[in-house]
């Protein structure tokens, strides 16, 4: 048995909280993984604080992130195929259009789902860079250098990073789909570590030609990043895929280099800079060699390439691109050292939050709706003590959040509060990572859609726990694969077939069966009939105590879902509800009966006061999960939302909340519940 919880063991919540969901790119729609891996979790979170802490003191924001390599290579690539000429700006905004509506169809409410160019946030988003480069500027952690640009004779230009493609130079990892000087699992190095690179435009072999870019002192901040790193591991709120995977970021500078290699190695050592070898261990292919820096561990490549040399860079801090050569891009003060130069997208979309929420006070400025939010200055919301940003993202941007953004923040040296990364796992699809070039490519998010309810999918992703693991999302609708083999090795069921349980459908069930019933039961039950004189049929909420461990279970209840919430253990949230549900619409169920058989006036009204009570509690709890429905049950009660949805009324009975109101205990009048009506529906196809 579990532990009982207390009152006065309940997390601590900041006063005004931002939310963020990570960034998609302007190339493409939305596809699951964007929907079910970030967007659902950072809207479920949102919400919960919307209700926790009050409306005006949360912000929910993300947009489409316009800049950048991809989106250039998208654009061309369609100019290739269809002949059109839209421009780069009509492109992010048919893409960020389609997020958009997607974003809508999952029911995610965010208070800006903006684009880094296109307004209303772009001007601001180009002043946020400005000022925050001039900044790191004056605090002296930015400098210029000179560093090599991959150059394509046969077309005659320089490449942008995603018209570089080759293998990715990190030790360990396997990525085929390495670019200049990232690979699409988030790994950084230096372009000249890329292995065999080839123009996207040309498919020749571009050589590396020598450009100025203005770059961030990020090794400057091993210190302090080690030491905030130690701090998370110890905090239960952070993840641990958070603090495990910066902390491979904050190892010492080293190459690891093949045994086979060793007789050229030995022949050019005496030219590398300071460095230690580390021999290899067991049957350990390859040894390693550590140098002081990333100065020294550089200086060393060109030596190594020279003597024919083959190695892997070990993760570790390197400066961090501020600046790119690409003219699609937020303009770069020339004050910071070089001219004509853009901001490099990583960077512009680390504080692309920070315009966002600038762009939502500044439009409720604007629109005459300055008392929407608890202060319309962004500081309060970035800057102040009592203040906190939640950032959801996938695990392949731990480093540009957790090391890039953190380090960044401290430089800026403007109180700046260090925000909590809430990191997700990768949702795989049908046992495997999602990958528009796979054989079995994932659906569109938009598209589930045509099977599924938004509530049924919000419910299912959430159930997930994709804090701990990656998880398959497998639904039936679209799996075909053989559930196993008879003995003469014939298909034993395929997945189409009726018999076979769709995964996504566990949650709905709690929709559509218990918790449809429990509020059905609820409004049903205290309907006036007409020739019905019962006590309970009075089309009001019933007045009466509800019984002790009724309020008991349900306090229960509350105390485990908020810290379920504080840890960010969603599927333990949402197991909490399941739980209580299933419980509350059982005592219904049996005290229902029971009155019934009896003929018991007294003891039907006593269950109805018991089922109002839990009902109300589940629907404050399950409000973030499955929020339409739950606002339908709230417009039933005849409640205003932000009355209803209140945690300040968390604890109240309905007597007690009915007061509040104003008015008497037993007086307060439900909306009348037309036949056979569902508060959760399953979707047309399930019928």
């Amino acid at each position: 048995m579990a532990a009982k919880l207390s009152k006065d063991s309940r997390p601590a919540w900041p006063h005004r909280a931002v939310v963020t969901a990570g960034m998609p790119y302007g190339n493409k729609n939305l596809h699951f993984g964007h929907v079910g891996g970030v967007f659902v979790p950072a809207d479920f979170f949102a919400r919960f604080l919307r209700d926790r802490l009050g409306e005006r003191n949360v912000i929910f924001v993300s947009g489409t992130d316009c800049y950048g390599s991809p989106i250039m290579e998208g654009h061309r690539k369609l100019r290739e195929s269809c002949g059109t000429d839209c421009t780069l700006t009509d492109y992010v905004q048919a893409n960020h259009d389609l997020q958009q509506s997607a974003i809508d169809g999952f029911e995610i409410e965010l208070d800006l789902f903006g684009g880094s160019a296109l307004p209303p946030a772009a001007p601001i988003h180009n002043r946020t860079t400005a000022e925050i480069i001039e900044r790191l500027s004056e605090r002296g952690v930015l400098h210029k250098r000179a560093t090599k640009q991959f150059y394509d004779a046969k077309a005659g230009q320089f490449l942008n990073g995603r018209q570089v493609v080759g293998r990715c130079p990190i030790q360990g990892c396997k990525s085929e789909k390495a670019y200049a000087d990232e690979c699409d699992l988030g790994h950084q190095y230096e372009p000249e570590e890329l292995i065999a690179p080839k123009s996207a435009l040309t498919g020749e072999t571009p050589e590396l030609r020598p450009v100025d870019n203005i770059y961030f002192d990020l090794p400057a901040y091993l210190d302090f990043l080690k030491d905030y790193t130690a701090k998370l591991e110890a905090d239960e709120t952070v993840r641990p895929v958070v603090s495990k995977t910066m902390e491979e970021w904050l190892l010492p500078a080293q190459i690891y280099i093949q045994n086979k290699f060793r007789e050229a190695f030995d022949a050019i050592e005496d030219r590398l800079p300071a460095h230690t070898v580390t021999e290899p261990e067991g049957t350990k292919s390859s040894f390693t060699v550590t140098f002081p820096s990333w100065e020294e561990r550089d200086a060393a490549h060109e030596v190594l390439a020279a003597g024919g040399v083959r190695f892997r860079s070990g993760k570790a801090l390197v400066p961090f691109r501020i600046t790119g050569n690409i003219e699609w891009g937020v303009p770069v003060p020339d004050a910071c050292g070089c001219s004509g130069l853009t901001c490099w997208v990583w960077p512009e979309s680390l504080w692309a939050p920070i315009s966002f929420t600038r762009t939502v006070l500044a439009e409720a400025e604007r629109t005459g709706r300055a008392d929407r939010y608890a202060s319309l200055d962004w500081h309060d919301w970035w800057c102040s003590e009592d203040a906190h940003a939640y950032q959801f993202i996938g695990q392949d941007n731990i480093y540009f959040y957790g090391i890039a953004q953190t380090a960044l923040w401290e430089a800026l040296g403007c109180h700046m509060q260090q925000s909590t990364l809430v990191a997700n796992y990768h949702v795989l699809y049908m046992g495997k990572k999602a990958s528009s070039s796979s054989q079995t490519p994932p659906p569109p998010a938009s598209e589930l859609l045509e099977h599924y309810t938004a509530e049924q999918l919000r419910a299912h992703f959430l159930s997930l726990g994709l804090g701990e693991k990656p998880v398959s999302f497998s639904p039936k609708a679209y799996d075909t694969r053989e559930t196993g083999r008879n003995a003469d090795g014939t298909p034993l069921l395929a997945r189409d077939d009726k018999r076979v349980i769709d995964p996504v459908l566990k949650e709905g069930a709690l929709l559509t069966g218990v918790f449809n019933r429990l509020a059905r039961s609820c409004f049903y039950g205290v309907a006036v009939k007409e020739g019905d004189e019962a006590s309970h049929r009075c089309g009001c909420i019933p007045a009466g105590a509800p019984d002790p461990r009724v309020v008991e279970a349900s306090e229960q209840a509350v105390l485990a879902f908020e810290r379920a919430m504080h840890t960010f253990e969603f599927h333990h949230a949402l197991g909490v509800c399941d739980e209580y549900l299933r419980a509350a619409n059982k005592r219904w169920s049996d005290a229902s009966k029971a009155a019934k058989n009896a003929g018991d006036d007294a003891a039907m009204k006593q269950a109805l006061v018991d089922a109002f009570h839990e009902l109300r509690v589940a629907t404050v709890l399950m409000h973030g999960i499955v929020p339409v429905g739950c606002e339908l049950i709230c417009e039933h009660f005849a409640i205003d939302p932000s009355v209803f949805f209140s945690w300040e009324h968390i604890f109240d009975t309905c007597d007690e909340l009915v007061a509040s109101l104003g008015e008497q205990p037993g007086a307060h009048a439900v909306k009348p519940l037309p036949p056979r009506f569902d508060f959760f529906e399953k979707h047309p196809s399930q019928a």
